[in-house]
């Protein structure tokens, strides 16, 4: 096996011609380091959900499934019991070359998926991880969670009511989220493990859209009890409350930046809704510049700390990004509710389909997208567990 940073050298972009042109030449240079471009990938062996699976994660990467002379990395193995699996480059040169063990076919194969993402330099895997979200049925919706691409979806509530604002406590088996479960939309923690749920706001009003701040220890949230939808933040069992904000407009959709320093949210008070940032020691809020896109709300901040992903309302729905600090923005793609995963590089969201919504993945690079598995209702709000 080649060590790893001989493989960093073999994928550089000064050496990158051994390893993408074959004996006739006509395969393009594809540097590696620029994310926009498609990996070119073959993938032979693999059969049922295991095939499936290893395909789907390798399309969602940022990979583009070729034959194996138009092939970058040539991956083949079996799933016939316990998965095997194996890379190789263009000159056969052995990249990997494992055995996976695991609760099913399709866990093997995220498994196998994941480490073929990381031989690529500055890449993560994320077909391992989970994600929440709400699911809407005839008027009630329940907090769902699933692994990333869908698949073994369960209910976390079944209250027969409004669920909504899903967030995770990063690192943890736990949840945030507004429930009417008791007539009013209060804020409550869940654990998973144990499925005990505790109160954490439950004052006059308004208590919505809780987002955990990145060490677990402290909530931010949406409370009215003031007077108008403010920004609050909190101890993570909901004491030491401290208002942030003190607008006349609603505030809406705070989120942490990596750090635990700012929380960027959505104001009216502009007079439309812009994205804004304050610390969240409290002080002045600061509008966060977002040139070509307008109407922004539901922000995300990347796990790297450099973007922020919104939604724009331009004619529609817009999934846009924009560098933290401000400036101009992209517009991906139509849809809502974003959230980023743990690569900083995926995009989870919501798209409407007819009278229904579904949800999506977005490799924002590359503004692929490609649906996760759908189960009966409308989904939407998706989080993902970082």
């Amino acid at each position: 096996m080649i060590p790893k940073h001989r493989l960093l050298t073999l994928l550089s972009a000064s050496a990158l011609a051994s390893t993408l042109i074959g004996a006739s030449g006509e395969l393009p240079i594809i540097a590696v380091s620029d994310l926009s471009k498609l990996v070119p990938v073959s993938v032979e062996g693999f059969t049922g959900d295991a095939g499936a699976a290893i395909r789907f994660d390798l399309e969602v990467a940022g990979f583009e499934l070729t034959t194996p002379d138009k092939a970058l990395l040539l991956v083949s193995g079996s799933s016939a019991g316990n998965l095997t699996g194996r890379v190789t480059d263009r000159s056969r040169n052995t990249l990997l070359n494992k055995q996976y063990t695991g609760a099913s076919a399709r866990a093997q194969a995220h498994a196998f998926s994941d480490d073929i993402v990381a031989l690529l330099p500055g890449r993560q895997g994320i077909a391992r991880t989970k994600i929440a979200f709400r699911v809407e049925t005839k008027g009630v919706s329940e907090i769902y969670l699933a692994d990333y691409d869908g698949y073994n979806a369960l209910p976390v509530t079944q209250d027969n009511t409004i669920n909504r604002d899903v967030a995770w406590v990063p690192g943890q088996r736990m949840l945030y989220y507004t429930s009417y479960r008791t007539g009013n939309p209060f804020v409550y923690s869940h654990n998973l493990q144990s499925g005990a749920r505790q109160l954490i706001a439950g004052y006059s009003g308004v208590n919505a859209a809780p987002a955990v701040s990145p060490d677990g220890k402290r909530v931010a949230m949406i409370l009215s009890k003031g007077g108008s939808p403010d920004v609050y933040v909190a101890n993570a069992d909901g004491s030491g409350l401290k208002r942030l904000t003190t607008t006349k407009e609603d505030e809406s959709s705070p989120c942490w930046s990596p750090d635990g320093r700012r929380i960027c949210f959505a104001s009216r008070a502009g007079g439309w809704a812009q994205l804004y940032t304050v610390s969240a020691d409290g002080g002045p809020m600061t509008r966060l510049t977002t040139t070509e896109a307008s109407r922004t709300t539901e922000p995300d901040w990347s796990p790297d700390g450099k973007t922020i992903v919104f939604t724009a309302q331009m004619g529609g729905f817009q999934i846009c990004t924009v560098p933290a600090t401000g400036g101009r923005a992209t517009i991906l793609r139509p849809g809502e509710d974003p959230s980023w995963a743990p690569n900083s590089r995926t995009v989870i969201f919501t798209r409407r389909v007819g009278g229904a919504r579904v949800l999506s993945l977005l490799d924002v690079p590359t503004k692929g997208v490609k649906d996760i598995r759908r189960i009966s209702g409308s989904c939407s709000q998706p989080a993902w567990a970082r």
